[in-house]
């Protein structure tokens, strides 16, 4: 990449702000390298060499390899491409700024240029107060004051307002022409009806003063309304419309380039026609000719306006097709970009791994690969991955690429060779899912090779990454550095990314079944029997082979729920929080630690004495068990508890299953009664909104219209 700053001795300084605004035609011909402008429409001269002043400019920058720019002097990957510029015989509309042209020109006078509402009128005055700051704001104000208004005013005495007094046309657009109508005319032989021309707008945006630009929310320095009428056109360099090449010799132009020829012919057509005093109606046409293929090179889908096309009948990429949609310059090239080492594919959902492991298919691990170097210490292991066929490529010390895919011999491998082996289980990946909002949305995950042609996920890791598993779909990065793969395990791994910094809470919590599991099995009267909670706790990979003691002896020995998931609860934790159903009224009296729904959640030394646990003290919420745990024990521990919880509850939950009904889809009498109070309470807010516009005693909210306040409220 070359770096203009490397050669500048200019002093660097900070950016404070960006300023936007619209290239004034000065500032086109001072940035243009083709002087005099670019006059004829063909590339080459009768020599075969670039033509100077032609659309392929030497000038504007390099087209092959071989060449140098004549402005710069550098290669075709140094050069960036210089504009050019096009001097047009009249005046065309832009079509990007057309619908502020019409704004403006309601505004302001048709005669004088003045703007219709004095400068000192109350009115004005409260716009610039309340829009401070907020220029396009001003404009819609100043506009909707201005709209109604058709007469230029002369108030000397009262305002200092100095106009024509002459009647304004109303301006409407058809296509690409502006219409002025005029229902009252100071004179008998005025037209009432006009085209005006993009040369008439430009005359009267000429005259238009600093002062009431300002007042439009145009800053003269940056954006004068003339400017907004194309006089002269820049021409982008070769670099970005690039000819193709043909079988033979002959190369294919880029659409813009055709376009841009169209607009050197008919503008030359029209300087001709000016020059040799032809017919109004002609120089019209050629004006509306021009105005034609100014505007469809610009944006080609035009309402009302005819497709340019090519010779074989395809429609021109216009600039805004390049720019916009999936496709386009923005969202295609600039926001999403394509990478080397990476897969794509479905998700589904698998709640046997832990939420550090992903499952990759073994179609995709058998593609991707890491490049390994080889060592006195793993020859031997890298050795045995070529002979098996677990390696794509091995790369010598002298840089010699060998495809192993082609080798019918296993190569001897030697200590400081290059083995690009497939990915195996426990290699650390980035899992992505768009769009990327966040940090939560890029994770770092263990690899565990699986038969299946889908990425799979633990259920819990779904939220940060706002997934679903109805057919969503996520990226995999695989990092191809050791520090890489250092900076994902320490930094990006998921176990890590438990609580977010945005809120200081867990980003991921126990979902599904998992969460209906657990609060059935926390119940008070949920037993097991000695032969289910020994096959349960071998569900449980940090059991110390000691069983608790049942909680009922006789007439045989059963265990309670609560006793099942407290040997899952890591290390000696407290908790006192409540069930997200808990009665506040049971906090308080001489018997307040006695819940009969058994809605308070108490647990002692790592030990769930009481309570039901829901989604209150399971899910991703602030000062939830897992929030304590990821808190005092770290986050190893509490990434291993959300697979022990996953792995034995979902077990139970095949002994016991989960069932509804239509009965469990009723509300009950208090909850339909909350939803008629809401309803009724909004139709009295709406009532009194519309009794207040009715009497005139509604206030405009500030920045505001009554219609547009009646609405918010």
């Amino acid at each position: 990449m070359y770096f203009v700053g490397s050669e500048t001795k200019q002093t660097i300084r900070v950016v404070k702000r960006v300023q936007f605004g619209i290239l004034s035609p000065d500032e086109i011909e001072r940035q243009s390298v083709t002087e005099g402008g670019i006059i004829h429409p063909e590339i080459y001269d009768e020599g075969g060499k670039r033509k100077l002043g032609g659309l392929m400019d030497p000038r504007q920058g390099v087209i092959n390899r071989s060449a140098r720019c004549t402005t710069c002097k550098r290669s075709i990957n140094e050069c960036p491409g210089h504009f050019g510029h096009i001097d047009l015989a009249k005046p065309v509309y832009h079509i990007g700024f057309l619908m502020k042209t019409i704004k403006i020109l309601r505004c302001v006078c048709f005669y004088c240029s003045k703007l219709l509402v004095s400068p000192n009128n109350p009115s004005i005055k409260k716009i610039l107060v309340i829009s401070k700051g907020q220029p396009r704001t001003r404009m819609a104000h100043v506009h909707d004051l201005c709209k109604g208004i058709n007469i230029c005013e002369i108030d000397i005495e009262t305002t200092g307002h100095v106009g024509c007094g002459r009647y304004q046309p109303k301006i409407r657009r058809q296509g690409l022409e502006l219409i002025g109508e005029w229902k009252h005319v100071d004179e008998d032989w005025q037209e009432t009806n006009l085209v005006l021309t993009a040369g008439r707008v430009w005359e009267i945006f000429k005259h238009i003063s600093d002062e009431d630009c300002l007042i439009l929310g145009m800053d003269p320095k940056y954006a004068r309304p003339e400017w907004m009428i194309i006089t002269r056109l820049p021409v982008p360099p070769p670099a970005v419309r690039p000819a193709v090449a043909m079988p033979g010799s002959a190369r294919k132009q880029d659409d813009l380039t055709r376009k841009l020829a169209d607009i050197v012919k008919a503008n030359n057509e029209l300087k001709r026609n000016v020059e040799s005093g032809a017919v109004v109606h002609i120089i019209d046409k050629n004006i509306e000719m021009l105005q034609f293929h100014v505007a469809t090179m610009m944006n080609n889908g035009l309402k009302g306006l005819p497709v340019a096309q090519l010779e074989s009948g395809q429609p021109i990429v216009s600039i805004t097709a390049r720019l916009e949609g999936k496709e386009g310059r923005i969202r295609g090239n600039l926001m999403g970009k394509r990478v080397d080492f990476s897969a794509r594919t479905v998700i589904t959902p698998d709640p046997n791994l832990p939420i550090d492991q992903v499952g990759v298919p073994r179609s995709i691990a058998q593609n991707m690969t890491f490049p390994e170097i080889v060592t006195s210490f793993n020859i031997e292991k890298m050795q045995e991955l070529v002979q098996r066929g677990e390696a794509k490529y091995l790369i010598r010390e002298n840089a010699d690429r060998i495809d192993l895919k082609y080798v019918k011999k296993n190569p001897v491998l030697e200590i400081g060779d290059t083995v690009e082996r497939n990915i195996r289980d426990g290699d650390l990946v980035v899992l992505n899912r768009q769009p990327s909002l966040r940090k939560e949305d890029m994770m770092g995950h263990r690899v565990k090779v699986l038969p299946w042609p889908s990425i799979r996920l633990n259920p819990s890791c779904a939220s940060p990454y706002n997934a679903n598993f109805d057919g969503d779909e996520m990226n995999m990065h695989f990092p191809q550095k050791l520090e890489t793969r250092s900076e994902v395990e320490n930094i990006l791994l998921t176990p890590r990314q438990i609580i977010t910094p945005q809120a200081n809470k867990p980003v991921m919590g126990i979902v599904q079944d998992t969460l209906v599991g657990t609060y059935k099995l926390t119940k008070r009267d949920v037993f097991l029997e000695k032969e289910q909670m020994m096959n349960l706790l071998m569900f449980l990979p940090t059991w110390d082979g000691k069983m608790p003691k049942p909680a009922i002896l006789k007439p045989r020995p059963l265990w309670t729920g609560k006793q099942l998931f407290t040997l899952i609860i890591p290390g000696n934790v407290n908790m006192m929080i409540t069930h997200s159903t808990h009665p506040d009224d049971e906090d308080e009296g001489p018997y307040k630690w006695i819940s009969p729904g058994d809605t308070k959640v108490m647990v002692e030394n790592g030990e769930l004495v009481m309570g039901i646990l829901c989604k209150k003290t399971l899910g991703a919420s602030a000062a939830s068990l897992l929030h304590i745990i990821f808190m005092e024990l770290g986050h190893e521990v509490c990434g291993r508890f959300y697979g022990n919880i996953q792995t034995v509850i979902n077990n139970w939950l095949l002994y016991e299953g989960h069932s509804i009904g239509i009965g469990d889809m009723l509300g009950d009498r208090p909850t339909y009664m909350d939803i008629q109070a809401t309803i009724q309470n909004a139709k009295e807010d709406v009532i009194e909104v519309i009794q207040k516009s009715r009497n005139d005693e509604l206030e405009p909210t500030p920045g505001n219209t009554l219609r547009q306040t009646g609405k918010i409220k």
